[in-house]
């Protein structure tokens, strides 16, 4: 190799190194030169020139000496957290969450159910953008300093061609391209539910468990996987698609064209279904009281009702868990997991869902591959795709560095 084309690959490697202490900083907090020289195996001369590029860049600083037994008092380097920001956004059925983490990816500001109607549409397309843009305009940092936007969204989502191929996929250019366009701002697409499954083990209830699936139990249901530590994605970026195993035998056509997936039977948009038709019936509801019609009822009322001991919402609830426990049982038997996690909207009932999913485990499942499995509830809850959002941001823009 002739010296010319030897030098892209010399800065390749540096950046890489600059990479490196960056996670480590990121993962681990505050260290100094021969802590990172230990953990990363690198040279103290080279931690040292890495450390001062990484200063003259303005993404870590020197926060002074440490206290030491004896000899030199090593100084203690750091990242700056707000050096560099970053937009997660949760597109939700009903309304929309954005939340702007630093760089060590703790939220700063986040403004929550914003009220939202997600359609296949250009109007709802629009809506999303000017949503993006407020809460831009409503910051008081320098936007210069917000490095990319994460925006999750349901369904099919290639996020290395930032195309979406559930919502507006009406142009042929890739749609992290068009926000793009017009929010300012680099864009990155994510499948929700491996968003905020990626927030969730990296922040949230997983701690070294490194085969884990997430379940992202709302309207829909999917699972986002984790295997030997890293998000697993498929051939074609889309696994996951959990809701649409044909587990039932019956007529109801599921959003995806199909019948008898398990989101026929086993989903809040299934709950909604169940819930309208009892109140049609002649079922007695606390939201009864609130003078709402049986066909405005959405699963957000539902959520809410059951919190406040309606029995229809429990009994429904529980009817739908133990059907999701049954398809969560197959993939126990499948993947013999550490942990499983629910998260999501259903999943903020806790244990009205939990215990009848956990019955059906275990009667679904094989004793001897489910017993060495965790069932735990989200500790991030709603905010679990905005933080996944976020630190995936984060983590591609290093990438490209």
């Amino acid at each position: 190799m002739n010296k010319t084309s030897s030098v892209p690959v010399v800065a390749q490697r540096q950046n890489n190194l600059k990479k490196s202490v960056l996670g480590f900083f990121a993962t681990n907090g505050n260290a100094t030169i021969p802590d990172l020289s230990k953990e990363l195996n690198f040279s103290v001369p080279k931690i040292t020139s890495l450390v001062n590029e990484l200063i003259q860049d303005s993404l870590i600083q020197d926060y002074g000496k440490v206290d030491s037994t004896g000899g030199r008092r090593p100084n203690l380097y750091g990242l700056i957290p707000d050096s560099a920001f970053f937009i997660g956004v949760e597109v939700k059925q009903s309304h929309i969450n954005i939340g702007l983490s630093n760089l060590q990816c703790e939220l700063v500001r986040v403004t929550e159910e914003i009220e939202y109607k997600l359609d296949n549409t250009q109007e709802s397309l629009d809506s999303l953008c000017e949503a993006i843009v407020q809460f831009i305009g409503g910051l008081t940092i320098n936007k210069a300093n917000i490095l990319g936007i994460g925006i999750n969204l349901s369904g099919r989502i290639n996020y290395k061609t930032g195309h979406s191929y559930s919502f507006f996929h009406f142009d042929e250019r890739p749609l992290s391209q068009i926000i793009e366009s017009k929010v300012g701002i680099p864009v990155f697409l994510e499948n929700d539910s491996r968003a905020m499954a990626y927030g969730e083990f990296c922040m949230g209830v997983v701690k070294d468990e490194k085969n884990v699936l997430y379940l992202n139990l709302g309207y829909g249901i999917a699972v986002g996987i984790m295997l030997n530590g890293q998000l697993y994605y498929g051939k074609s970026g889309y696994a996951g698609e959990f809701g649409h195993m044909p587990l039932f035998d019956n007529e109801q056509i599921c959003h995806c064209g199909k019948k008898g997936c398990l989101e026929t039977e086993a989903s809040g948009w299934a709950l909604t279904r169940m819930f309208r038709e009892k109140l049609l019936e002649g079922s007695s509801s606390v939201l009864s009281l609130k003078n709402i019609a049986p066909e405005d009822v959405v699963m957000e009322d539902i959520i809410w009702a059951a919190k406040n001991d309606d029995v229809l919402a429990i009994e429904l609830i529980a009817k739908i868990g133990e059907k999701l426990g049954r398809g969560i049982a197959l993939l126990i038997n499948l993947f013999n997991p550490e942990l499983v996690v629910l998260g999501g909207s259903l999943a903020t009932t806790e244990d009205y869902l939990r215990l009848p999913i956990k019955t059906a485990i275990n009667k679904y499942s094989l004793s001897l591959v489910n017993n060495d499995t965790d069932l735990k509830m989200s500790k991030l809850g709603e905010r679990a795709g905005i933080i996944g959002a976020c630190l995936l941001v984060r983590n591609r823009l290093w990438a490209l560095l």
